[in-house]
């Protein structure tokens, strides 16, 4: 079957590998769609994923029609439609370092179990929204680890896919007022049509004095300034400015979240964060979160599906992932299959 793969720094090949063999335990997949991720071009940067050395097969955002069931697997039947815990698979991290990735014709699923690394879908969603379910655990999990309450007042930097799919965390979670932060205005847009309360542009707006507009003043005599009434700010593009900006502008008792990979270190004034008792917490991955997301995607599948911005087939899947890697090209790029 044809399979891509990291086969050197910066190169991305197909190549043809044996199709998995079925075990008594296992579940066999057909790939309907697979979603490129950021840290895909990393990997291909790098020449490979650790700890695997050499070609490393690609793709950890998958969605899947059930094809083969071993006989020991009980609950999983030939034709359902299933999204799947790539960080669950008991022969490694599927397409983060494992013997198998999602940009692959068939994944097998060893020692498999409904609930841990499988769940099924309706067959009504569509592929490419269901390879969401991945990435949109990551979001939910950068939600959960600011402890939103009903009522808060949000603001997400990035509306990549990671901040739009925080938003509709957040407003799951029942807050009162989300803005989105960006600096560019088609994404922007886009944030107010998946349900943003307010968006900002960051290059054209004075951010401190439209917060204070849409989230009241935080300033106290303790933390004096032009300071947010925001009650959690989530980093999810990852600009060097943006811990430097949330601790200039927060309110006594704030909580900034980081979910966006920053590649340079980033200097904090510890005095200015004093006063305010800024909380700082990071998020990775979904150590519980990625069948918790399911059920939303299946019932709002249709903004969800507003934040994938491009499609190819299988057979695109190396353009698909120079697309993805191209400053300002795409969003969110998805490999269907037939």
């Amino acid at each position: 079957m044809k399979a891509v793969y990291v086969t050197g720094p910066d190169t991305n090949e197909w190549v043809e590998v044996e199709q998995p063999a079925v075990g008594p335990g296992d579940v066999l997949l057909k790939m309907k769609a697979c979603g490129i991720c950021g840290s895909d071009a990393f990997y291909s940067h790098i020449g490979g994923i650790p700890p695997r050395q050499g070609a490393t097969p690609l793709g950890h955002e998958p969605a899947a029609e059930v094809a083969e069931v071993g006989s020991e697997v009980d609950g999983i039947a030939v034709g359902d439609h299933v999204v799947i815990d790539t960080m669950a698979f008991t022969d490694g991290l599927l397409g983060s370092g494992g013997a198998q990735g999602g940009l692959s014709e068939y994944v097998v699923v060893h020692d498999a179990s409904l609930g841990r690394q499988l769940k099924v879908i309706p067959k009504d969603i569509p592929w490419e929204v269901a390879a969401l379910n991945e990435p949109m655990a990551v979001a939910l999990h950068a939600v959960n680890r600011t402890n939103p309450k009903p009522g808060d007042k949000v603001v997400i930097f990035g509306a990549g896919p990671i901040g739009l799919g925080a938003l509709l965390g957040y407003r799951r979670r029942g807050v009162a007022h989300i803005v989105v932060v960006d600096v560019i205005a088609s994404r922007l847009q886009k944030a107010l049509q998946i349900g943003a309360d307010a968006v900002i542009n960051s290059a054209e707006e004075d951010l401190a004095s439209r917060l204070v507009e849409l989230h009241g003043d935080g300033a106290t005599m303790m933390v004096r300034g032009v300071r947010s009434g925001t009650d959690i700010f989530l980093d999810a593009a990852g600009a060097p400015v943006i811990p430097a900006t949330v601790a200039d502008v927060a309110k006594q008792g704030a909580v900034l979240g980081v979910v966006a990979v920053h590649k340079k270190p980033v200097e904090l004034d510890f005095g200015t964060i004093l006063t305010t008792e800024l909380t700082i917490v990071f998020a990775m991955g979904y150590p519980t979160e990625i069948f918790d997301v399911t059920d939303d995607i299946i019932e709002n599948w249709q903004k969800y599906a507003l934040i994938i911005s491009d499609t190819l087939p299988f057979d695109k899947a190396l353009d698909a992932l120079t697309l993805a890697q191209t400053p300002g090209a795409a969003d969110k790029v998805v490999v269907t299959f037939d």
